[in-house]
């Protein structure tokens, strides 16, 4: 992987973020003392009690406060229209597809593996588009002892390339999600990883907690800027070297939530944690609003 000279178009393009983000921050600064609007909450579906019904989960979740769902791919995408309108009749939107990824990395250096995965991948792009669907979430990739940085980050782009046109022609985001995958280590190389692609619909799916190790999510969140497409929210501590239920962890909240407003993002923060009953998730979605109102 070669260190290439910016071009001119590049250096105009960073130029403008730059610029944007500097006037969003301003703007930012100036109406810190105002209440920032609440930003819509959502979780997995996975989250909801699994032995109910569709159409029961998303009105439990409606009833909780909650204002969307992220669902995962199907292979019937009947019945993925079915739900997707199931959530609509209870009020809420399924908002983006959870597809993940570990099982057939874009950097294995098995084709096999990487065939399925692409194959897999083509599949959620097509389920979201007949779900009405516009973001679908990869992990692009996994360091090992067998896969070295620079084949994780070569690979994962090289086969990631290869389903950009159907994500353009479906309208359709391919959000890379940061996780412990010893891989995009920084803000600064998450943005270049998603530049680099130069097209809209390869955006950054930002994890909050996912940072915490080795950062700050509002350092993260103002590096990525607009590149950031979807946010997970989860709590972490340093200190026991653990996940922890929202709020109790050591994230700055509403630190996150200026840092949010000054990039100028508007969409959904979607928790991934433990899932419960109505008590347990109305107590979560009220978690969420105080996140998602910078309280």
């Amino acid at each position: 992987m070669q260190n290439l000279p910016i071009s001119r178009r590049d250096f105009v393009k960073h130029t403008a973020l730059a610029a944007g983000a500097a006037s969003a921050l301003a703007m930012a600064r100036s109406g810190a003392a105002q209440e920032l609007p609440k930003l819509p909450i959502a979780v997995i579906i996975g989250m909801l009690p699994k032995e109910l019904p569709d159409k029961e989960k998303f009105e439990l979740a409606k009833r909780c406060g909650i204002d969307g769902i992220e669902s995962h791919p199907m292979e019937d995408h009947a019945a993925a229209r079915a739900q997707a309108e199931a959530a609509r009749e209870a009020g809420i939107v399924i908002h983006s597809l959870l597809y993940g990824g570990w099982s057939a990395l874009f950097s294995d250096p098995d084709e096999a593996v990487v065939a399925k995965g692409l194959k897999e991948f083509e599949n959620a792009l097509h389920c979201a588009n007949a779900m009405g669907v516009r973001s679908v979430l990869l992990v692009p990739a996994r360091v090992s002892p067998q896969v070295r940085y620079v084949e994780a980050y070569e690979r994962s782009q090289d086969n990631i390339r290869k389903l950009l046109p159907l994500a353009e022609d479906l309208g359709v985001v391919i959000a890379v999600e940061n996780v412990w995958n010893d891989f995009l280590l920084s803000p600064l190389e998450f943005a270049r990883y998603v530049d680099e692609f130069e097209s809209p619909n390869l955006k950054a799916y930002f994890d909050c907690g996912n940072v915490v190790k080795f950062g700050y999510p509002q350092d993260w969140i103002r590096t990525l800027g607009p590149r950031i497409n979807k946010i997970h929210l989860k709590d972490y501590s340093r200190k026991e070297n653990a996940f922890k239920p929202l709020r109790e962890g050591e994230i700055d909240w509403p630190e996150v939530r200026k840092a949010l407003a000054e990039v100028g993002y508007t969409g959904f923060c979607t928790a991934e944690v433990d899932g419960g009953d109505e008590a347990y998730l109305t107590d979560l979605a009220q978690r969420m609003t105080l996140i998602a109102t910078g309280q």
